[in-house]
């Protein structure tokens, strides 16, 4: 009897882990969508992530106290600067609420920028590289000077450090 009782609290034990830790997923890594209690600072985290072409990015609004955003810059949407490869999908999550998620899968490799839509003024952006230069198909961004509001740019972590630390932590703890 203790035997049988042991297989299921270890089968129950592995399930708890496994349900608990959903972006262990294979092939697929979670960006959070934060803010601070009272609502003044709001940041994605990681703020800088390198990921494999093919990898499931997904968006996770943890924040209680707003809604988010995870829009990749580009002139399909809201008429903005292209900040992602040439060839490759652009997205928008629309809004989520507290607890809600978008998926998107980076196929091409190279530099995607994004922001949240209400709170990019408030320096709310992140920037994903996937693969790595020398990939077939990856794209340097070129990106022109100015082409966004400075708090944005300001807030964009150098590709090459992203590459040296494939997660960066960003925002406020």
């Amino acid at each position: 009897m203790s035997l049988t009782r042991r297989k299921v609290l270890l089968a129950g034990g592995g399930l708890a882990v496994l349900c608990a830790a959903p972006a262990l997923a294979a092939g697929e890594t979670v960006i959070e969508m934060k803010g601070s209690a009272r609502g003044e600072q709001v940041w994605f985290a990681p703020l800088g992530l390198a990921v494999a072409a093919g990898t499931k990015v997904r968006f996770v609004n943890r924040d209680p106290g707003n809604s988010h955003t995870a829009t990749c810059y580009h002139p399909s949407i809201l008429d903005r600067p292209r900040r992602i490869p040439r060839a490759a999908t652009p997205w928008d999550s629309g809004f989520l609420l507290p607890g809600d998620s978008f998926a998107v899968v980076p196929e091409v490799p190279g530099v995607y920028d994004f922001y949240c839509q209400p709170h990019e003024m408030a320096g709310m952006v992140g920037r994903l590289v996937v693969g790595r230069p020398g990939d077939p198909g990856w794209e340097a961004p070129d990106y022109p000077p100015g082409d966004l509001p400075e708090v944005a740019l300001a807030a964009f972590p150098a590709v090459a450090e992203i590459l040296r630390r494939p997660v960066l932590k960003g925002g406020t703890p």
